[in-house]
C-alpha cells in the first residue's frame, strides 16, 4: 500500500498499502446490498458533490486554471469561521473550493466512485487488518459510529478542495474492496500524491495497479497534475513493484519522514512526471 495522505487528524499509508493513501470520493454508485448496516443514509453528503469541481474534461487542470484546486497561501489544516464578518476575514484569500469526484472504469472488472455510507463493510474489514489502521485513519477498533466518522471525513476532503477519495469496488458483485485518494495538498507547488490501501479480499486480483493506473492516468492527462509522488515502506516490494509497473521511479529514501504506529518509519519516494511518456507524448501510466 503507499502511504496515504492524513486525514484532518493526523495519520500516515503503504504496501497492499502506498504512500499519502485516501482515507477516499462522480455520481455515486449503488450501496453494497444487504451487508449495509441498518440506519445508515445511501451516497455522500450533498457537499461533497457540489461546486465547480475538476471532473473528465472540465477545463484546465487544478491549480492551472481561474478558480481551481487550492491556492498557495492557504493552511489546508486551518478552520474557518462561518459566523466571523471582519474586515481581515473579508480581505483573506479564499481557501479550496469543492471538488467534485468522479466514477469511473478501472478495467473490465473494477471502478472507482465515492465513498458511501454503505460502504461501512469495507471500513470494518480494513479496521481488522493488522497494518491499516497504522497508517491511515481507518478506526483500529471498529464501530459503526467511528466508522461513519471515517466516511464522512472522506466527503469533507472533496468538500473542502483537498483531494480526491475513492472507493475501489469489485464489477461483478460491487463489492468495494479498498480505497485510493488523489490529494492536492501541495498542488500550488505543481504536484499531487497519490495514497491507497487493499483489504485482505481484494488482494492478488490486480485491483491495486488497475487502481494505480486510472488514477494516475486522469490525474496527468485530465488534470494535467504535472508532479505525482508516493510514499511506499521498503519492505514493501510489492507495492513498490505495482509503483514501477504503471511507470514510477524510485527517486530516493526519506528518513524517518512517517509515524506508522509508535515509530518513525522511512519512506521510499516514487516520481512520476507528466514529461516521462514515450515520445509519441502519452504517460508511461497509459496503456
Amino acid at each position: 500500500m503507499a502511504a496515504p495522505e492524513p486525514d484532518p487528524r493526523p495519520g500516515p499509508t503503504s504496501g497492499p498499502y502506498s504512500g499519502p493513501t485516501s482515507d477516499s470520493e462522480p455520481e455515486t454508485g449503488p450501496g453494497t446490498g444487504p451487508d449495509t448496516p441498518p440506519g445508515t443514509a445511501p451516497g455522500p453528503a450533498p457537499a461533497a458533490r457540489s461546486g465547480p469541481g475538476l471532473g473528465f474534461g472540465s477545463g484546465p487542470g487544478p491549480g492551472l486554471g481561474p478558480g481551481s484546486g487550492p491556492r498557495p497561501g492557504t493552511d489546508a489544516d486551518s478552520d474557518t469561521d462561518a459566523d466571523s464578518d471582519t474586515d481581515a476575514d473579508s480581505d483573506a484569500p479564499p481557501g479550496p473550493e469543492p471538488l467534485t469526484v468522479p466514477s469511473m472504469s478501472a478495467g473490465p472488472d473494477f471502478g472507482l466512485r465515492p465513498w458511501e455510507m454503505s460502504d461501512l463493510p469495507l471500513v470494518r474489514e480494513a479496521a481488522q487488518d493488522p497494518y491499516i489502521p497504522l497508517i491511515t485513519t481507518i478506526p483500529a477498533r471498529y464501530s459503526d459510529k467511528a466508522a461513519e466518522a471515517f466516511v464522512r471525513r472522506q466527503w469533507d476532503r472533496a468538500a473542502t478542495g483537498h483531494g480526491y477519495p475513492f472507493a475501489i469496488v469489485r464489477s461483478r458483485d460491487r463489492r468495494p474492496v479498498g480505497a485510493i485518494g488523489l490529494w492536492l495538498r501541495d498542488l500550488p507547488q505543481g504536484r499531487a500524491s497519490i495514497g491507497y490501501w487493499m483489504v485482505a479480499s481484494g488482494r492478488g486480483q490486480g485491483v491495486t495497479r488497475a487502481a494505480l493506473r486510472t488514477v494516475t492516468h486522469w490525474a496527468l492527462h485530465d488534470l494535467r497534475v504535472p508532479r505525482l509522488q508516493l510514499f511506499i515502506e521498503p519492505w514493501n516490494t510489492a507495492s513498490a513493484h505495482i509503483a514501477e509497473d504503471v511507470g514510477y521511479r524510485r527517486e530516493g529514501l526519506l528518513r524517518g519522514w512517517q509515524q506508522v504506529g509508535d515509530e518513525r518509519r522511512d519512506m521510499a519516494v516514487y516520481g512520476l512526471l507528466n514529461s516521462d511518456g514515450p515520445a509519441d507524448g502519452r504517460a508511461v501510466a497509459e496503456d
